[in-house]
């Protein structure tokens, strides 16, 4: 098994409910939940500002998935939560979504391929990434060695990120 990092996210209808169904629902794709940080309230960020917040949070997985069948299964719960795919008619890049299932980090994996990038390349410039994850462990670091707990630090205090409630439920 192979540990990994996830980051949730929902800004539209009962945003705990959707992330509470995608940490229910990863299972059943291999991938197990291990731990969940706070949820936080934040801000959007990107390129659609005018939208509500969205409720975020990271959550430690065990896996035996590689990288490409992770985001597979990432994918699957996005889909089956109702969100509307890149590619898809109606799709709006960093618009508002049902869930958001980004995976961020895997094992020490590092992966470049026409779908993904790990560790996920946002992962040390994104606030609302960075708080839930490292709550969840302090000590990570991404690839060549960054401390993102000296990311975070480094990152301006401009983006709105409020912690909001407990940990999501793991089994």
């Amino acid at each position: 098994m192979t540990v990994g990092y996830l980051g949730l996210g929902s800004n539209v209808g009962d945003r705990r409910a959707h992330l509470q169904a995608a940490v229910d629902a990863l299972p059943g794709h291999g991938v197990r939940v291990v731990a969940s940080s706070s949820t936080y309230d934040t801000d959007p960020v990107g390129e659609v500002t005018e939208q509500p917040a969205f409720l975020n949070a990271c959550v430690r997985i065990e896996t035996d998935l590689g990288p490409e069948a992770l985001l597979d299964a990432c994918k699957a719960v996005e889909r089956d939560r109702g969100r509307t795919l890149a590619g898809e008619d109606g799709y709006v890049r960093h618009g508002p979504r049902p869930i958001d299932v980004d995976l961020l980090l895997l094992g020490d994996a590092s992966c470049v391929t026409e779908r993904l990038t790990l560790p996920h390349p946002q992962v040390t410039a994104r606030r609302f990434v960075l708080v839930p994850l490292l709550e969840l462990d302090f000590a990570l670091q991404a690839a060549g060695g960054v401390s993102l707990a000296d990311a975070l630090a480094a990152l301006p205090l401009d983006e709105g990120v409020r912690r909001e409630g407990p940990p999501l439920r793991t089994r």
